[in-house]
């Protein structure tokens, strides 16, 4: 895992402090949807199907940041929607990283170097940059020429600039072990990213293309054969061994979806921010009136193929926490760098 030491040092703390306060739900981290409106119309994402009078609305700061305080995650993925577009995301992101969260800033890229003078490196923040594939498949992915260019030339001079810069990638049944080690090698190796996450797609329901998701064993094999070869421990993927695990079909979890919770501008959505069961303002409400007991694999139909992020690297977190041998294969890697 290639979290930086001292963030995996707080994140440890704060996990401890947990099971000390006998607290069996609470958050790894808050996904903060400030806006949902966005400048390119991705396949995959259900977001900008919302009415326009939604999309026209912009999160205030104080709500915002109140929403994670009230949390009292350690750490905020802040995306969308396309952040950038949000007038007031510089100042979400300072008074977050004055307050010692771990942001990070989820984008397209395409006004990255625009909005760059904005922001200020620190080691609590970070730039998440959308890479679905190399230039071809990336702006078809996005459904839009010179994206993966833009986001390229972003990453390079965010660097420059001294940003940490990490990648989300989302990979497809369209997908093959071959186009993943290409796009994961060109991340690591000559954009030299400071950490990568990757995830296979989920059915989201308002997506507009629904042919395209992977199921469970799609998910299995395909990762099984990318990460072969010593892969899997070379590159800088910033997840938890037992995700990984989880990902080849080495290892399964249930789904713990209230530790990556999701705040947007209706509050608190139920269970994740890839399904809406309804809304509730605070995240007490969200823990103690949601049924989690009938989501995850097995349970709702809809959560059938999931093998997400925001519902199975928190069980895998907690599933390393609880055991020395799998805290020590982490603590090595983090060190090792994978």
């Amino acid at each position: 895992m290639a979290m930086p030491l001292r963030q995996s040092v707080r994140v440890g703390t704060y996990l401890f402090e947990q099971k000390l306060r006998k607290r069996d739900k609470f958050p790894l981290i808050v996904e903060l949807e400030p806006l949902y409106a966005c400048n390119l119309k991705c396949e995959g994402c259900g977001k900008i199907q919302h009415p326009a009078g939604v999309l026209k609305q912009r999160m205030p700061v104080a709500q915002a940041v109140g929403a994670v305080l009230e949390s009292g995650a350690p750490m905020v993925s802040i995306a969308g929607g396309e952040p950038l577009m949000h007038p007031q995301i510089d100042e979400i992101v300072r008074q977050l990283v004055a307050r010692r969260k771990y942001v990070f800033l989820c984008t397209n890229a395409m006004l990255l170097r625009k909005k760059l003078d904005k922001f200020t490196p620190s080691p609590y923040f970070a730039f998440a940059v959308h890479i679905d594939g190399l230039r071809e498949r990336h702006d078809e992915s996005v459904a839009k020429e010179g994206v993966f260019d833009e986001a390229v030339a972003a990453i390079k001079e965010a660097k420059r600039r001294g940003f940490r810069v990490t990648t989300n990638s989302t990979f497809f049944n369209t997908d093959t072990p071959q186009t993943i080690i290409e796009v994961l090698n060109f991340l690591n190796d000559d954009l030299q990213v400071d950490e990568m996450m990757i995830s296979p797609a989920y059915a989201y329901e308002k997506a507009p293309d629904q042919e395209h998701f992977l199921g469970v064993a799609q998910t299995r094999e395909l990762f099984k054969k990318a990460f072969a070869g010593g892969n899997r421990r070379r590159w800088r993927l910033n997840h938890s061994p037992l995700f990984l695990d989880f990902l080849e079909g080495k290892a399964d979890f249930p789904c713990t979806a209230w530790a990556i919770p999701n705040y947007s501008l209706f509050g608190w959505q139920r269970p994740c921010y890839l399904m809406s069961d309804g809304y509730v303002p605070t995240y007490r409400e969200l823990v103690e009136e949601t049924d989690w007991d009938k989501y995850g694999r097995g349970k709702d139909p809809r959560c059938a193929n999931c093998m997400a992020h925001c519902g199975y690297e928190p069980t895998a977190v907690l599933a390393t926490m609880g055991s020395l041998k799998e805290s020590l294969r982490a603590v090595r890697e983090t060190v090792s760098g994978g």
